[in-house]
């Protein structure tokens, strides 16, 4: 970490957010409750966060805020300061809708003392079809920009994005690249035709995209430079977001999106190989480095108003590289030493390059056994389940191949350049050094989380799960034993029936 002293005009990153309001919209989200918390706990003199929520679930607004200040991640603030929270105020509206669906009142409520706007609303499913795709993270942006033009105080508007929304190139700068179509004719298209015929045309229009989230994220992009005007918009892109390393707890995590599904159905035992080149760089980043950084883009783009969008490509590839082999192959080191107490096999983590050696591994580790399983269970009067789930996990792990057998160079510099302008205090505070993750912690983390937050399972069952696991493991070694001793015996009787059968007489007989 450089140290850097603050200078006489420096204004740290907490007093520029001093009595100042935020919007955030997203921030019931997985990186957008980070940041919320963010906000609070190390910008104490905020003055309010405004929050865009959708009624959900049955619940109204004021319901769910409750049920987000009330979980794991605001723990530290509730018990030391639990005031703050005071200041989260919800706004009932839905990006979806018209004007973000939020009321006259609120509207001028937010026009009259907004200052900094956060943007990380978005869907992130990687199959989510084309027009909702468009209607959620290209409308939204339009619309929230429409809104943001007649705010009178604003000082910066930080959109979130992703560092694959240019992932057909496999050098990504800190740029916005001039899309392919003009996002205006896309956005026309999915009004005016029906499901069938987006349906038909997706693949064109995606060309090389692996999906709607990257190529939606991408015109997002392109639309914030042709609306923006006049406003002070900076853009972060994040790579694979993990769990959190530090703040405001290590390994928090409250959704299975990305690799944290595929971790968890192999803690189980469920899931036992993908389709990965393990040489490649497994671009990875926590969470809670991504939105000190998203805080400190804010400071900087309203500190240095500039006519141009900054972007920042939120990556360790370059910095502090880690492949693919190497994390999963700490998973599962961490999945054997912190097991799951109610895991159904032993975890086995298969890595396989080859295409067909993979579908090959999946039909024998997955296919197989979820089909036997199944039966037993119709047998014994149960429902069968597990070749449903399978379905399920090959459709996550589907999603995540084009991103686990290819690699990028996501240029970093303005990343780099925000972190040193920094004062030692806010890079303390505030840190988003790639250089300083130690992946051993992260994973570590990462997989003690999942088994916390996703699984609800506490620490002290760890040894009764170990108990557990050796018992798995011993029947996983006789499982494999018989796997290799059945079909020799087979093709031997089957190839020589008399002859095998008749020696196996005679040398009992002289026994």
């Amino acid at each position: 970490m450089v140290s850097v002293p603050p200078t006489s005009d420096y204004m740290s990153v907490a007093q520029f957010f001093h009595d100042k309001s935020v919007f955030v919209t997203g921030g019931t989200g997985f990186m957008g409750k980070v940041l919320v918390e963010k906000l609070l706990w190390s910008c104490p003199g905020i003055k309010n966060i405004y929050l865009l929520m959708r009624p959900k679930r049955g619940l109204d607004v004021a319901s769910r805020l409750a049920e987000l200040i009330n979980s794991p991640l605001f723990e530290r603030l509730r018990k030391e300061r639990p005031l703050e929270t005071k200041k989260i105020i919800p706004i009932a509206g839905d990006v979806a809708e018209p004007e973000l669906g939020i009321n006259k009142l609120d509207q001028n409520r937010l026009i009259d003392n907004v200052a900094v706007v956060f943007h990380a609303a978005a869907t992130v499913r990687f199959d989510e079809p084309l027009k909702s795709a468009v209607v959620i993270n290209m409308l939204s942006t339009r619309k929230l920009l429409a809104l943001c033009h007649r705010m009178h105080n604003i000082e910066a508007f930080i959109h979130i994005s992703t560092a694959y929304c240019n992932c057909d190139r496999e050098e990504v700068d800190e740029i916005v690249y001039s899309p392919q179509y003009d996002p205006e004719n896309v956005i026309q298209w999915m009004e005016w035709m029906d499901d069938r015929l987006i349906d038909a045309i997706s693949p064109l229009l995606l060309g090389q995209r692996p999906n709607s989230y990257t190529f939606s994220k991408a015109l997002a992009e392109s639309i914030l430079v042709r609306e923006k005007g006049t406003l002070p918009v900076s853009i972060v892109r994040p790579s694979i977001v993990l769990s959190t390393w530090r703040e405001p707890m290590p390994g928090w995590v409250d959704s299975l999106a990305g690799p944290a599904g595929l971790v968890a159905a192999g803690g189980k035992g469920l899931f036992r190989t993908i389709h990965c080149n393990g040489d490649k760089v497994a671009d990875l980043i926590p969470v809670d480095m991504v939105v000190n950084l998203t805080i400190c883009a804010a400071w900087r783009t309203a500190r240095e108003r500039s006519q141009s969008i900054t972007v920042y490509n939120c990556a360790s590839g370059l910095q502090n590289p880690i492949t693919w082999k190497k994390f999963l192959g700490l998973c599962s080191d961490y999945v054997h030493k912190y097991p799951l107490i109610d895991a159904l096999w032993y975890p086995v983590n298969k890595c396989y390059s080859p295409w067909a050696l993979n579908i090959l591994s999946t039909f024998i580790l997955h296919t197989v056994p979820a089909h036997t399983l199944d039966f037993f269970r119709k047998l014994t009067g149960k429902k069968p389940m597990m070749v449903c789930i399978q379905t399920k996990l090959k459709k996550g792990s589907k999603s995540l191949e084009y991103f686990t057998t290819h690699q990028w160079r996501f240029k970093d510099a303005n990343m780099h350049q925000l972190f040193k302008t920094l004062c030692t205090e806010d890079q303390q505070t505030f840190n988003f050094d790639v250089q300083a993750i130690d992946w051993l912690a992260v994973v570590e983390t990462y997989v003690l989380g999942i088994r916390k937050f996703i699984f609800k399972q506490d620490p002290s069952s760890i040894p009764e799960a170990r108990k557990w696991q050796c018992k798995l493991f011993w029947m996983h070694q006789v499982a494999q034993f018989i796997a290799v001793i059945l079909p020799v015996w087979l093709i031997m009787t089957l190839l020589f029936p008399f002859n095998f059968q008749n020696d196996l007489i005679a040398k009992n007989t002289k026994l």
